[in-house]
């Protein structure tokens, strides 16, 4: 964070500076978390159905912080008064961005694909100069300011990834750091249990784009209706990105290859380059796409653009991260979460790696056996069942070898895939995760790949550290785990 007297942040608080010297200036990081704090910084004591950060403000100033963010009385401690600590931390990173007026900040939603995007255009921003952005999917009411205030006065790029859980919360987290460019990647049936439709979802999406400026830069999905139909939402210019043949930025000859991996050739206008990712899956031309489109308004070329993309390996966890083990059996986890769109995508890509593209100087190897190991998807309201049932029957049209459906809230996938026509042990549906370790370990063999996949609340990443734990594991090519 910029350097900031312990007077300034009340005021950028509205908060009420006690036991402390207005004079004393904030050096370290603004924390949440009492065991990363930093000498000279603030902690924002945060009351949850858990613990009450409260509990260790005492703590956090012996650790060296400056002053603490509290919202009741605090004997002795230097802290800082406010009605609430989550409003006022948002207040803290709009009253740095407002001393920062040499940073372009770029944000990024969507029902899907928002956390490996905003990787993208944090790797196509870093080419330009210092940038910002958030580890993993720092994308709400805290982790969107906690990253804001990463921002100091060398940072020239803020790339920052926002999610809604309902209308009006993109439009807040825009208050909080006004973007110049904000690109819309998808809405879809992610979380329709809390937006209540699909249409709420791309209101609440579409706040982005009216939040940017006359002078800004819309980056819309051409290929999704309800993405486009943005365009008339803000006053900003718009760029579409797409495979449609009226994109302003699109993709055409979208090959895959051995281990899913998409190549494909870039056209905006008469020019054109061509893009081999490190990153497994179809469904990332649209991200590619979207960080091309930023990086041109940029001022990065076509060519320059396309090869920070093709160099561009995972960043953050859990999401098609790739492990070949020892023994041949290749596991792709995507436990981070899941939804129908993601869940699609993942599929495809798994059924690409079924038959691997040959070394150079080998024969064709013959069809890998793929498994889909998938937990249930949350959030999706009404249409849970609908929708679980529809990836049981995509499975099955895929030709996934063997699906693996984990705990009773996804047992709608396990009966999609019967009714679609799994027979026999294709299908099998596990009661938990220590059942689906155990099957696996019986009956997983040498060349398989191993798809994991569910919400956080399914905890299947226990189901990768499980498959990890065992053989030791070494990077898939393109990037995956270290």
């Amino acid at each position: 964070m910029i350097a900031l007297t312990l007077a300034e942040v009340a005021a950028a608080t509205d908060g009420d500076l006690r036991n402390a010297d207005p004079g004393t200036v904030v050096t370290g990081t603004v924390e949440y978390d009492s065991r990363r704090v930093t000498a000279g910084g603030v902690f924002v004591a945060l009351t949850g159905e858990r613990v009450d950060g409260h509990d260790f403000a005492a703590g956090a100033v012996e650790a060296g912080v400056a002053v603490v963010l509290a919202t009741r009385p605090l004997d002795g401690v230097p802290s800082i008064l406010v009605d609430d600590a989550l409003v006022a931390l948002g207040k803290l990173a709009r009253a740095v961005v407002d001393r920062l007026p040499d940073l372009t900040i770029v944000g990024v939603t969507g029902s899907s694909g928002k956390t490996s995007t905003k990787d993208l255009l944090a790797a196509v921003c870093g080419r330009l100069g210092a940038t910002v952005a958030p580890p993993g999917s720092f994308n709400n009411e805290l982790g969107h300011p906690w990253t804001v205030l990463r921002a100091d006065a060398d940072t020239r790029y803020l790339v920052l990834e926002k999610s809604a859980r309902g209308v009006g919360h993109v439009r807040w987290l825009t208050e909080v750091a006004p973007p110049r460019i904000g690109v819309v990647l998808n809405v879809g049936a992610a979380h329709a249990g809390e937006f209540g439709s699909i249409e709420a979802t791309a209101q609440a999406k579409g706040e982005l784009v009216e939040a940017l400026p006359a002078e800004g830069l819309a980056v819309l999905n051409a290929d999704d209706g309800r993405v486009r139909a943005m365009a008339s939402r803000t006053k900003a210019r718009v760029v579409q990105v797409g495979l449609a043949p009226d994109a302003d930025v699109r993709a055409s000859d979208v090959t895959l290859d051995g281990i899913g991996r998409p190549g494909f050739t870039i056209h905006v206008g008469d020019a054109r380059a061509h893009v081999q990712l490190k990153l497994h899956g179809e469904h990332h031309v649209g991200n590619v796409l979207a960080a091309a489109a930023v990086g041109l308004e940029l001022g990065l070329g076509l060519d320059e653009v396309a090869a920070v993309l093709s160099e561009a390996t995972p960043v953050s966890r859990r999401r098609m991260e790739v492990t070949e083990r020892v023994d041949g059996v290749t596991v792709v986890d995507d436990s981070y979460n899941a939804n129908p769109d993601s869940v699609r995508a993942a599929l495809k890509a798994l059924r690409a790696m079924a038959t691997p593209a040959p070394n150079q100087g080998e024969e064709p190897r013959g069809r890998r056996r793929v498994w889909a190991v998938l937990g249930h998807m949350a959030e999706l309201g009404e249409t849970s069942r609908e929708e679980h049932d529809a990836i049981g029957r995509l499975a099955v049209r895929l030709d996934i070898d063997r699906l693996v459906v984990v705990g009773p809230d996804a047992g709608a996938i396990h009966a999609g895939a019967v009714l679609e026509g799994s027979w026999g042990e294709e299908s099998v549906h596990v009661p938990d995760v220590d059942a689906a370790v155990e099957l696996l370990g019986n009956q997983l063999a040498p060349g398989d790949v191993v798809l994991v996949k569910g919400s956080r609340s399914a905890r299947l990443d226990r189901v990768v550290d499980a498959l990890l734990a065992g053989p030791v594991a070494t990077p898939a090519p393109g990037g995956g785990r270290a």
